[in-house]
């Protein structure tokens, strides 16, 4: 089944203290480019997540981002409680100098520099946490290639609408074919007929030229190669990871149609080619973006 290169996925937990939020992200790459944005605690598992995450996740320019928040109301403050001490001696002296209150003195001693901290955060690795880092990582890629392939349901259904107006496009050619074949036998006798006198052509000769000339201008294994190949494309589209295969496909369709108008000298099938072209193109287009 085909599945959309660029694709989303998003995944929430919460454990005590911390929110976990895992986001993927892709667009269109020939092969498995992947990049991991990790907090700093977690980096020395960056070559395990990047082994798991290349195993379930196929082609394509991926970006990974692993956030963390507190979700605790406090933080944890450190009081530096000889430089308190210390700013409160020299603040009361220099208050009872200057005659000053000495009432609020504490309150100025909090707002001195280096008195209040915030402690910092120990940067060591839980593995608990690290279980639960992976499992949201799992989430955000369940949501990932669910979003793949539901781009890609719409890309087959797209696919399958332009294969069948080739197809429809072939049958009228087929259909064409026939009169195309006699509209040049008649041309080209009338042509002759203009310059040179019935009674000094030798039928036999002209027949055998004739035939020969309309044997190089026939197209009858295009047809049927081309939809041969309109077939196998459908076919293909059922496999998995077929982007590729449905890229050489596309080439094969696209060398019988171009083979068609070029032996065709037929303003019709021209025509006709010109819009199986079309098709074609559209569809090349949107080769690019399936896995």
């Amino acid at each position: 089944m085909i599945k959309s290169m660029t694709g989303f996925g998003k995944s929430v937990t919460e454990i005590p203290g911390k929110k976990i939020t895992v986001e993927v992200r892709s667009l269109n790459s020939k092969s498995l480019d992947l990049n991991l944005r990790i907090p700093y605690t977690y980096k020395e598992k960056e070559l395990e997540l990047r082994s798991d995450v290349s195993k379930q996740i196929e082609r394509g320019k991926i970006d990974l981002t692993v956030f963390t928040e507190s979700t605790q109301e406090t933080m944890p403050i450190a009081i530096n409680k000889t430089l308190a001490k210390t700013y409160y001696k020299e603040l009361k002296s220099l208050s009872e100098e200057l005659n000053e209150s000495t009432t609020n003195l504490l309150a100025l001693v909090l707002k001195m520099p280096e008195v209040m901290k915030a402690e910092r955060e120990v940067m060591v690795l839980d593995e608990a946490e690290w279980k639960q880092v992976k499992i949201a990582v799992d989430k955000a890629i369940e949501a990932f290639q669910g979003f793949r392939s539901d781009e890609g349901r719409i890309l087959e259904n797209e696919f399958q609408t332009r294969i069948g107006i080739i197809s429809k496009l072939l049958e009228e050619v087929l259909n064409s074919d026939a009169a195309r074949i006699e509209n040049i036998r008649t041309r080209i006798k009338n042509n002759i007929a203009e310059l040179v006198e019935k009674e000094k052509i030798d039928e036999n000769r002209f027949e055998q030229e004739l035939i020969y000339y309309i044997e190089k201008l026939d197209i009858t294994e295009e047809k049927l190669r081309l939809k041969t190949h309109l077939d196998y494309f459908t076919k293909t589209m059922q496999e998995p990871s077929c982007g590729r295969k449905l890229g050489f496909i596309s080439q094969e369709i696209g060398r019988e149609i171009n083979t068609i108008g070029s032996k065709a000298n037929d303003a019709t099938v021209q025509k006709l080619v010109v819009q199986m072209k079309d098709e074609l193109e559209k569809i090349k287009e949107q080769l690019l973006n399936v896995l």
